[in-house]
């Protein structure tokens, strides 16, 4: 702003100050809550434009702000703009010509469909102001508001046709006006909070009424000095047409009692004011300033000859600057071609005179031979002196010539200087915005560096506490062991104390029949007793320490495992959060990357189009734009240096997570879930290939943006490849397919971490341009390579049987019986627990706690599937609109059969719900009846999670992004899965409340029989860790040869 920088403001302020306050109250103004910018911070900014007469600081301030990524700011501060430029000082609407491509940089940047639905209102906003600025750049004597006073002082005119084009345009404004309020009142959200939207009318009405006035003031002047009624009818006609549309405009503002309470809005009549009768109204501004009369009811014939007169005075004057124009242009013609014509009769009159002396030298030699050398020195001479001659006609041309290019030559230098001024401003301002930008994007780094490092340092802590959660989870398990061996223990002290009530028994039938043996069997009856109290009370002194033992270990282990369950929670949610704060920054990241390309492309294009027609003196200006667009290039070749460094650690971190000995992967991944992925993976490398190619030819579709956004989908996709295929070595046949599966896969990682490092640009920079291209194509090769050799690894892991990819029939109609088959297993589980819910209670076998406890369990399987048909009603409309999604023109056998890996492992995921669902009927039945245990609920019901888990990760490989269908089943699966765990809980709540025997005191046994007693304890726990790991081997076995094994049903 040089040009402002003399200017004295109306008030007594500091300069800096009131700028920074501007940039604060637009800051506030543009804030991301849904509520109406507030008056305070609007009046600020209008202020600020009269104090200064300039709006380059609120226009410098709203790029400053990060309105583009939010949607509610970016309508927020169309009001604010909207504001400013009808209150404003006139200089706002000269200065906002200049803006226009913000305005269309803010509809560009909503999408189609946004979360709050202020797209549409964004776009239609934005094609408003643009119609009102070019409207006033057609129109500069309007002011903001469009009154009429100021039009008369500013438009000195009496010409009815362009008062008529006037109105024309002040109706087509008016009319976009119409259709703006109705799309704001359309948008209005009945439960929602509307106050951002109602802002939007406040400004709408003041200049549709503002608009309003003009044009019936203006079609009353016009009526009254023209009798062309006729002419004039389109315009009544349209104009009471936006009466009754104003009409009801305000009558719906008037009911909003918010906008109410802002501004007082108009009340029109319900018929159209008269526009032909209106003594008092304001007439066209006169061209003379003559004396103010009465005027007259309608147009005398002498004003009409007046008027006819004045035009045609006009016209004269037109035509005689157009002849005199013409003739002064016809005079230099004929003056350039008279002096043309002289200039050939003095060559011509030359030309005879050579020819009249040459022919008298001749006479003269032929009457003198002697004098032969002289006559030819003369001939010479003569030659030389008409050369000479010649010479200075042609000197005396040139240097006219010469004088109207020096002429010429001074206006353009003159125009050179102002266009260098003017670049050299530009230039500054574009400096500026480099360095605003050079800081930005430093700082972005610094944060990008420093949430990656806490996110590194994050997942190892998290590996380390599931590595401890593990031991911890080992630990319940011995607990749980132990308290099996108590309950043992109690049922030989059962045994014994049976034992002890037989021989009373037996005792008092002897008494019975032999009275005289009764002393003898007294004494021996005593002497039993004591042993029994003996063996009691040592029996229970034992236990009472083993209770004792148990109960203080089994309070540490659940302390311990509290404790860790609590940090690891914590390390969660603090991980989530990062990602979420890294996810934000990278698409912040990527958003300004965007803006900052637009912006450097718009500037080399009008660099480029000022640099036409300009020579040697333009080099230095070439020579700096070289130097920005190199530094930007360098800047932005950085960045996707760094993102695909990001990647490479991606990639490695799933390396390790393969090789790691402590790491399980995906538990609950199959064969047909990697395959998918590796299909999935195939098709993200070959975009990013494609996407990293078009970049490097500086071709459509290879913006920076896009090679952010395919490097972060393609790692991602590797990273779930990897620890989704160390999940299926579980499935493993033998150990040496195991190892050959992760090898397959650590080889497969390699080649793919090779081809995000091979393609940064330091290392491309060693490369011939040409050549780049091939290096991408041919690390692209070499990943699809990489990808073929892990599908066939895994797909020699997949069950016998037909494949989809060969199947005949129609595979959608094999899809949804199996999902119509698991459902209807779901609906009869729930029939079948609520019959079970209502049968009579057996009282005389079961006591009333446990029948509270089978009422529990249940009601606890009934939630679970009441949530699992949720769930699958969920994944049924996911796969539908995947498939909707995805087959395009062809039909939806065609699509199943294309992706044949993704439909088997839908189907799997689908028969292992069904089959878990029952499993977990079958086991709640078992326990109600006596037949099952409830440790065998607790195993159902985390097959039910399981399964659950792998069928919603069956259906993300496919689904969109920010899918509401995919949203609906992960909350579906989500409510499973904390179904199962309120199950797992009370299940293990009811097995930890017979455990309330008090504990035993081993202080007072001797210490010979302390040792023995702990050395058969050890050994107990020796043999029980023996069984424990022999049957985890045969469950391995179990769940390895029932996943192999052909299914006759399929």
């Amino acid at each position: 702003m040089p040009r402002f920088e003399d200017h004295l403001p109306t008030r007594p302020v500091d300069r800096e100050k009131n700028e920074t306050e501007l940039n604060l109250n637009i800051k506030k103004a543009t804030s991301t809550d849904e509520t109406a910018p507030k008056q305070k911070h609007v009046r600020k900014c209008i202020v600020y434009t009269w104090d200064y007469h300039t709006s380059q600081s609120i226009w410098t301030g709203l790029r400053v702000q990060p309105i583009l990524s939010d949607e509610v700011q970016t309508f927020k501060a169309l009001i604010l703009v909207h504001k400013v430029l009808q209150e404003g000082h006139a200089i706002v609407l000269r200065e906002a010509q200049a803006q226009m491509g913000w305005f269309e940089t803010c509809a560009r940047t909503v999408g189609n469909d946004s979360m709050r639905g202020y797209a549409p209102l964004i776009r239609a906003y934005v094609s408003f102001i643009l119609a009102k600025l070019r409207f006033h750049r057609h129109h500069k004597e309007f002011n903001g508001l469009f009154e009429y006073e100021e039009y008369i002082s500013l438009k000195n005119i009496d010409n009815p046709d362009e008062g008529y084009e006037t109105i024309m345009d002040l109706m087509n404004l008016q009319d976009q006006i119409e259709q703006f309020q109705k799309l704001v009142f359309a948008h209005f959200r009945n439960s929602a909070n509307n106050e951002c939207r109602i802002s939007s009318l406040v400004p709408l009405v003041k200049e549709s009424y503002g608009i309003y006035k003009f044009l019936t003031s203006m079609l009353r002047a016009m009526h009254r000095r023209t009798d062309a009624m006729d002419a004039l009818e389109p315009l009544r006609g349209r104009y009471n047409t936006q009466h009754y549309s104003l009409r009801k405009f305000y009558y719906e503002c008037a009911n909003l009692k918010f906008l109410t309470s802002l501004i007082n809005v108009p009340k029109l009549n319900h018929d159209p004011p008269n526009l032909f009768d209106s003594p008092d109204g304001p007439a066209l501004p006169s061209r003379t300033p003559k004396a103010a009369t009465p005027p007259p009811s309608g147009p005398s014939q002498s004003e009409i000859d007046e008027q006819a007169r004045m035009l045609k005075e006009y016209e004269d004057r037109q035509r005689a600057l157009r002849e005199s124009e013409e003739a002064e242009k016809q005079r230099l013609a004929d003056a350039a071609a008279k002096s043309q014509r002289d200039f050939e009769e003095q060559q011509r009159l030359q030309a005879e005179r050579e020819r009249a002396a040459q022919e008298a030298l001749m006479r003269a030699q032929m009457d003198q031979m002697a004098g032969g050398r002289a006559a030819e020195l003369e001939r010479e001479m003569l030659a030389m002196r008409g050369q000479y001659e010649r010479d200075q006609l042609m000197l005396e041309q040139y240097d006219r010539r010469v004088k109207a290019l020096e002429n010429e030559l001074a206006t353009i230098g003159q125009n050179v200087n102002a266009q260098l001024m003017s670049k050299d401003e530009m230039l500054k301002q574009l400096q500026d915005q480099v360095t605003l930008w050079r800081n930005k994007y430093e700082a972005l780094a610094k944060l990008y560096s420093q949430l990656r490092t806490e996110h590194l340092d994050m997942l190892a802590k998290y590996k380390q506490m599931q590595i401890k959660a593990g031991s911890a989870q080992e630990a319940i398990d011995k607990m749980e062991r132990m308290e099996r061996d108590v309950k043992a223990k109690n049922l030989e002290l059962a045994d014994m104390i049976r034992e002890r009530d037989r021989a009373r028994f037996d005792l008092d039938r002897i008494k019975a029949s032999q009275k005289e043996e009764f002393d003898r069997l007294k004494r021996d009856l005593m002497f039993a007793n004591e042993r029994a109290e003996d063996a009691t009370r040592s029996k229970s002194s034992e236990m009472s320490g083993i209770m004792a033992t148990l109960n203080r270990q089994i309070a540490e282990l659940e302390d311990a495992l509290r404790e860790k369950r609590n940090g690891s929670d914590d390390l969660l949610r603090r991980l989530d959060e990062k990602d979420a704060e890294l996810a934000r920054l990278r698409d912040e990241q990527a958003a300004e990357l965007a803006i900052m390309q637009e912006g450097m492309d718009a500037t080399i294009k009008q660099m480029s189009e000022m640099q036409l027609g300009q020579g040697a003196q333009d080099e230095a200006v070439n020579a700096q734009i070289d130097t920005l667009i190199l530094d930007n290039s360098k800047k932005l070749n950085a960045i996707i240096d760094s993102i695909l460094q990001a990647c490479v650690e991606k990639v490695d971190d799933a390396i390790y997570e393969l090789e790691s000995p402590s790491a399980s992967g995906n538990a609950t991944a199959t064969p047909e879930y990697v395959l998918s992925l590796i299909e999935k993976g195939t098709g993200a490398s070959s975009e990013f290939g494609a996407v990293y190619s078009l970049y490097l030819s500086g071709e459509a579709g290879g913006e920076h943006v896009e090679v952010i956004k395919r490097a972060n989908a393609l790692a991602q996709t590797i990273h779930d490849v990897l620890v989704s295929t160390k999940g299926i070595t579980r499935l493993a046949q033998s150990d040496a397919a195991a190892e050959k599966l992760v090898g397959t896969g650590r080889a497969s990682g390699d080649v793919l971490l090779r081809q995000f490092v091979s393609l940064q640009s330091f290392r491309l920079a060693g490369v011939a341009p040409a050549q780049r291209r091939n290096v991408v194509a041919q690390q692209g090769m070499e990943a699809a390579n990489a990808f073929r050799q892990l599908n066939d690894v895994v797909e020699g892991m997949v069950k016998s049987g037909d494949s989809l990819a060969k199947a005949n029939g129609d595979i959608g109609d094999l899809v949804e019986r199996e999902m119509m088959g698991a459902a209807a297993a779901i609906e009869a589980a729930t029939k079948k627990l609520q019959a079970l819910l209502s049968r009579p209670r057996d009282t005389g076998r079961h006591s009333a706690i446990d029948l509270q406890v089978h009422d529990a369990i249940l009601e606890a399987a009934l939630a679970i599937t009441r949530a699992i048909g949720g769930l699958m009603q969920a994944a049924t409309e996911s796969q539908q609109e995947i498939v909707a999604q995805g087959k395009g023109s062809s039909s939806s056998q065609q699509f199943y059969k294309r992706n044949n890996r993704w439909t088997e492992g839908l189907i799997s995921a689908a028969r292992a719900v069904a089959f878990a669902t029952t499993m977990l009927i079958e086991a709640a039945d078992g326990v109600i009846l006596g037949s099952h245990s409830l440790e065998q609920l607790i195993v159902a019901s985390n097959e039910v999670s399981a399964a659950t888990v792998q069928l919603v990760a069956a259906s993300r490989v496919k689904a969109e992004y920010m899918s509401r269908t995919q949203d609906r089943l992960e909350r579906a699966a989500k409510a499973v899965t904390d179904a199962c765990k309120a199950l797992v809980r009370q299940v293990k709540a009811i097995t930890e409340k017979p455990g309330a025997d008090e504990p035993s005191d081993y202080s007072h046994l001797p210490l010979n029989e302390f040792r023995v007693k702990e050395m058969e304890q050890q050994v107990e726990v020796l043999k029980l860790e023996k069984e424990l790991t022999l049957a985890r081997r045969t469950l391995a076995a179990y769940r390895r040869s029932a996943y192999h094994a052909h299914d006759d049903d399929d």
